[in-house]
């Protein structure tokens, strides 16, 4: 049927990567189909990427012909750039009339250190312009079935990093609170802490039922996840191999895995799942939210 409008180009409106700036952009938690527009954009167009340890082959692909790539990625218990030598490069590749990439997994703002560099390129008077991704702790537990609320279920969920700038869990969080007001808690970078978080959780009034997801290469060909309790998380993860990148996820939304998973289609193939807990934590949904 002609509506009498024009079919629009599918790239209309995308603003200009202009030289001697600098985008900040979350390339999403690793599926190529994450990508915003405006991250290919910066991607085609940018002269140097400077980019994570997490950046997939994939995505890295999109670049421009003649685009320079500089992995500056942090890996814990490797050497790697420190953030003020990545600041230092962005400032010195913009200054010398560069189109600079910052590409990060994930969002720049969440866990990212992209605010840091903002604050960076600010003071230094680099104009930027900040891409938002889709970050783990949602877009990551979405493609294993796990909501990160659910009406009914959680209508808070709290995101935490597991590893500090001294590469140990903070000291700054409160046990308490996080175990009795926030029924959804999404770990990012938690597996090597996940015995103390756990130990904590359970010390602040957390069940030791309650259930746990840990997703590994969420949203890759590589993903798994095991689906245990809390108290039982930190023995799981070492007996079934779990590996990093993971995103941990606690609290009843866990449970919906069981149905939504084996319906889901998901790209690249879904990947693979370790179900840990017998039907002693059955699916209690229907009368959860009934």
């Amino acid at each position: 049927m002609d509506t009498g409008r024009e079919a629009a180009p599918w790239c209309w409106d995308l603003p200009e990567f202009a030289p001697g700036t600098v985008w900040l952009v979350g390339a999403g938690p690793g599926d190529p189909g994450l990508l915003t527009m405006l991250a290919v954009q910066a991607l085609r167009h940018a002269d140097v990427i400077l980019h994570d340890a997490l950046i997939g082959d994939r995505i890295l692909a999109g670049a421009g012909p003649g685009a320079e790539l500089e992995p500056v990625g942090k890996r814990a218990g490797r050497r790697s750039p420190r953030q003020s030598e990545i600041d230092r490069r962005l400032i010195a590749h913009a200054r010398a009339g560069r189109r600079v990439l910052r590409l990060k997994g994930g969002d720049p703002f969440v866990f990212g250190r992209g605010g840091e560099e903002a604050l960076a390129l600010a003071k230094a008077g680099i104009g930027f312009r900040v891409v938002p991704g889709i970050t783990a702790g949602v877009g990551g537990l979405a493609y294993a079935g796990i909501p990160a609320t659910h009406r009914g279920l959680t209508g808070v969920v709290t995101l935490v990093t597991g590893r500090g700038s001294a590469g140990t869990l903070p000291d700054d969080i409160d046990w308490q609170a996080l175990a009795l007001a926030s029924p959804a808690i999404v770990f990012y970078m938690a597996l090597g802490t996940l015995g103390i978080i756990a130990e904590r959780l359970i010390a602040a009034g957390r069940p030791p039922m309650t259930p746990v997801a840990v997703v590994s290469d969420a949203t890759t060909e590589r993903q798994s996840a095991i689906v245990t309790t809390l108290a039982r998380a930190p023995r799981e993860v070492v007996r079934l191999g779990a590996r990093s990148p993971a995103i941990i996820a606690v609290g009843e939304v866990v449970r919906l895995r069981r149905t939504l998973a084996a319906w889901q289609q998901v790209a690249p193939d879904g990947g693979t799942v370790l179900d840990t807990e017998h039907r002693a934590i059955a699916d209690r949904l229907t009368r959860a939210i009934g």
